[in-house]
């Protein structure tokens, strides 16, 4: 209580003025006063002194706050200096890497621009180096393609083609070769600055080629011949017999690599049509036809058959060969090749879509048992191909089955002679017999249709014979004549 009275001056001023009313009143009242005034200034006093301490600790929690918000400011202040450091830092850095960078870049550009000088220059030594600088360059980099033609490669490698010195034109062939892998632009240049001709030139030439020669030549035809542009213009160049020529010479000598690369070029200019009448003037069908069977070749040569049967010359130069049907159906049992399966099916699509002779043909080598098996177990496109074949081959039956019954039908209703007993006037008689001759042609269609399924699970078992190498003479048991003897149209799509 004593804190509270220094503490506050306003209950000491109080207190005093209590005391001398006291004094006057007498000394009874001044004691009860005195101590009723001390509780209350007491109380009063106490109250004042928590205010006050109130104010203080508002004062100090306001101090406090605005020291920590200085700090933190302050912090902020340094973490914004300490990033604009770090980011004037690594400014610093992309600069130096930008211009390091641009450094290296003119420095290549320069190599380069060397380069496609020593081309140009008449030492043949130097002018093979440069020639093998740009193959190495362009093998894996298609920025140095770009770059090496904006500089002027092309025209230089393709004058090389003119030197004598047959190393000099493998250089320079291989070289070209690289500057169009997977640059349509570089191809089109090597062609319109007269690559083609001039690799025709040396083929052509007195002095038998060189096989390392021609192969690259075979190369570069495969490769410009990737792009459509260029197709028509190498197909009527005359590239087409050497390509021929070629496969033929390294089918005899197993070059397997360029044995792939003539096929494959051929196969780029059989796309576009009107290549189609070049490679009819050479015996490349003829050649195709007996390369099926090697199993490394043929779903390229199926897929060369397959852009010439897209023309009337091709079908009809593709038909005129012996045997070239019974070929193309054993190529559809092939059930280990898919591939080969869907493109010799869409061959004979093609054929008997357009040719009743072709279809006549297909019969007679055996294609419904082969088509048959092939709606079973062949892939959904060689499946779809083979059952729309059965359909040209079921309508060809239909028109036939019709033929005969409107010629029977015209002798069974023409106009009776007068008086005779058909002319009766009983209409029932006609319609009676032309009921009999309508059940006698559909019984004869079911008993082709039923001879035609027997005929095929006949030629399905010998060919099971035939791939389980059992004896030839193997006589099947009277379990299966009786399975086939009973066997119906109804289970098989045909």
């Amino acid at each position: 209580m004593a804190k509270c009275h220094t503490n506050n001056n306003i209950g000491s001023l109080l207190l005093d003025h209590t005391s001398t009313t006291a004094t006057a009143t007498g000394t009874h009242h001044s004691r009860l006063w005195t101590a009723f005034s001390r509780k209350l200034f007491d109380a009063v006093s106490c109250g004042g002194s928590s205010r006050y301490r109130q104010y203080e600790d508002d004062i100090s929690s306001f101090t406090t706050t605005a020291t920590n918000a200085t700090a933190r400011e302050k912090g902020r202040v340094k973490a914004r200096n300490g990033k604009s450091e770090k980011l004037s830092d690594l400014l610093s850095m992309a600069e130096a890497e930008s211009e390091s960078d641009t450094r290296k870049k003119v420095e290549v550009l320069e190599g380069m621009k060397r380069v496609v000088r020593e081309l140009q220059v008449d030492e043949g030594v130097k002018r093979r180096e440069a020639a093998c600088n740009v193959r190495l360059l362009c093998k894996e980099d298609a920025k140095a393609r770009v770059t090496l033609s904006m500089v002027g490669a092309i025209p230089p490698l393709v004058g090389m083609l003119d030197l004598e010195d047959f190393e000099c034109q493998i250089d320079a062939l291989y070289a070209l070769l690289n500057l169009g892998i997977g640059n349509d632009v570089n191809k089109a240049a090597i062609v319109k600055a007269g690559a083609v001709h001039k690799m025709l030139k040396i083929i052509e030439s007195p002095n038998a080629a060189n096989p390392s020669v021609s192969e690259a030549i075979v190369a570069n035809f495969l490769g410009l011949s990737a792009l459509d542009l260029n197709k028509p213009i190498i197909g009527s160049s005359g590239a087409v017999p050497f390509l021929v020529n070629s496969l033929k010479d390294l089918d005899r000598k197993n070059g397997s690599q360029a044995k792939q690369d003539a096929l494959r070029a051929l196969y780029n200019l059989s796309i576009s049509p009107s290549n189609i009448s070049f490679i009819l003037e050479t015996d490349l069908i003829t050649f195709l036809m007996g390369l099926l069977g090697d199993m490394e070749v043929s779903e390229r040569v199926l897929s060369i058959l397959s852009n010439v049967v897209s023309t009337p010359e091709g079908r009809k130069a593709i038909s005129a060969i012996p045997d070239a049907f019974p070929i193309l159906v054993d190529v559809l049992n092939w059930t280990d090749s898919p591939g080969c399966q869907e493109k010799a099916s869409y061959i004979l699509m093609v054929m008997a879509h357009k040719a009743y002779g072709d279809r006549q043909a297909m019969i007679e080598a055996g294609i419904v048992s082969s088509l048959l098996e092939l709606t079973l177990l062949g892939s959904a496109l060689a499946q779809k191909r083979a059952s729309r074949i059965l359909e040209c081959l079921r309508v060809d039956k239909g028109k036939q089955v019709s033929e005969n019954y409107a010629g029977n039908m015209g002798s069974a209703v023409s106009a009776p002679i007068y008086g005779t007993p058909s002319s009766s006037s009983n209409p029932n008689v006609v319609s009676k017999e032309c009921l009999e001759e309508t059940e006698d042609m559909m019984s004869e269609e079911k008993k082709a249709v039923k001879q035609l399924v027997q005929q095929s699970l006949q030629n399905n078992m010998r060919r099971i014979v035939k791939r389980a190498n059992l004896p030839q003479d193997f006589v099947p048991s009277e379990h299966f004549k009786s399975l086939t003897s009973s066997s119906t149209s109804k289970s098989l799509p045909f």
